[in-house]
């Protein structure tokens, strides 16, 4: 599709590959719900207001709003390759998913994040990685190898490799380890994103965390810039006035969203995020993915739009993807169909008119258990988005 061709479906003058008709969109842009038809030309939407199509999808007044996206995530710890794991979560609306796969690289190194990476390349989940940052995680583990930023270097060249993933050795950050700020700098450099892990970290302790490696050779900001391990409103509040994004994590076994919710609600949601971080598949199953993060931040009283702008535009924003986040023209069309946006338990599978899953296009993908249960989602897939940050690029190159 030529850059010609797109304007002229955006302006009407031909029929968009695919027209979803009678959509109820949630902008996540200006936090309204209004109806309108989504064009979509080739993997792009092209145009919002009512439009003709080669093919049509009647949602019948159902809400519209972007894939979910998860940013920050073991995959390991489903215990699921990634063809399986997406298979459970793509149903259940999750469209992309950010990895930090320092389990498998604890065991394998560099060979165990390519394989990650390689293994996603034929599902419909978008799969993006940062670099693991403790390998290993102590000094005393017996890892398969030792990660330093020159082994990690190689990786950078990926196309779906986002930064650094989270430094738990925040100790050796206050030391001014040379090893950790190597790392740092390593994306910095390419300004790219540094997940944080600081557990308790306050005062001028955070304050240099959040600082460390701002005079490093002189010419490098580096810094870390996101934080998933706050446990208390207190610990939150404080970080996210020096700057950092809160990931706001709903695990399998670390449940933290309740307690920050508070500070959410009464300060700036724009820098939150939701997060599973490790999530077991019975969880997954039984509960739901992401969708569950959403529905359970809507229960506990925050605003459905804020719950909903947390698990897309905000990491989207985050991680400086350009195109996936969000239903506007020049967005891929990652899309799900909900049925009813005040209690997102009641969540559909298939709106009327949708066709068969076809590879490729805009389409069902059927829950992975085959059971219409709370909390499944019609997601939209197929047209694959494209990369992060100053540029576009594909996901599917690296």
């Amino acid at each position: 599709m030529s850059l010609k061709e797109m304007i002229a479906t955006a302006r009407g003058k031909a029929p968009a590959d695919l027209v979803i008709k009678n959509a109820r969109l949630v902008n996540v842009f200006s936090e309204e719900i209004y109806t309108t038809d989504i064009a979509i030309e080739g993997h792009t939407i092209v145009g919002l207001g009512q439009y003709d199509g080669l093919q049509t999808i009647d949602v019948a007044g159902h809400y519209v709003m972007p894939g979910l996206i998860n940013g920050h995530v073991h995959i390991e710890s489903s215990m699921l390759p990634i063809p399986e794991y997406a298979q459970a979560v793509v149903p259940r609306g999750t469209t992309t998913v950010i990895i930090d796969c320092h389990e498998i690289a604890n065991v394998l190194g560099l060979e165990g994040i390519k394989l990650m990476l390689a293994s996603s390349k034929k599902t419909p989940l978008g799969v993006f990685a940062v670099l693991p940052s403790c390998v290993p995680a102590s000094p005393f583990e017996t890892p398969g190898c030792v990660l330093e930023a020159y082994d990690l270097n190689v990786l950078l060249e990926k196309r779906r490799v986002l930064g650094m993933g989270e430094i738990m050795n925040y100790p050796g950050v206050l030391m001014a380890d040379t090893s950790v700020l190597d790392k740092i700098k390593l994306v910095e450099i390419q300004r790219l994103v540094v997940d944080g892990h600081a557990p308790g970290l306050s005062g001028k302790d955070l304050n240099a965390y959040v600082a460390a490696g701002k005079d490093l050779n002189a010419y490098v900001a580096a810094g870390v810039h996101s934080d998933h391990e706050s446990i208390a409103p207190e610990e939150a509040l404080e970080k996210l006035r020096l700057g950092m994004w809160l990931m706001v994590r709903e695990g399998s076994t670390e449940k933290n969203l309740r307690a920050l919710l508070p500070i959410i609600k009464q300060y700036n949601p724009s820098r939150c995020m939701l997060v599973t971080d490790d999530r077991h598949p019975g969880d997954i199953l039984a509960d739901g993915d992401m969708n569950h993060l959403v529905r359970l931040a809507i229960a506990e009283g925050l605003s459905p739009i804020k719950a909903v702008q947390m698990a897309t535009i905000n990491p989207a924003e985050y991680f400086h993807f350009r195109d996936i986040g969000a239903v506007a023209p020049g967005y891929i069309a990652d899309l799900i169909v909900v049925d009813d946006f005040q209690n997102p338990g009641r969540w559909r599978h298939e709106p009327p008119g949708a066709p068969g899953h076809r590879r490729g296009s805009i389409a069902h993908q059927g829950c992975a258990d085959g059971h219409d249960q709370p909390g499944g989602i019609l997601p939209l897939p197929g047209h694959r988005r494209c990369g992060p940050g100053l540029h576009r690029r594909s996901d599917r190159g690296g």
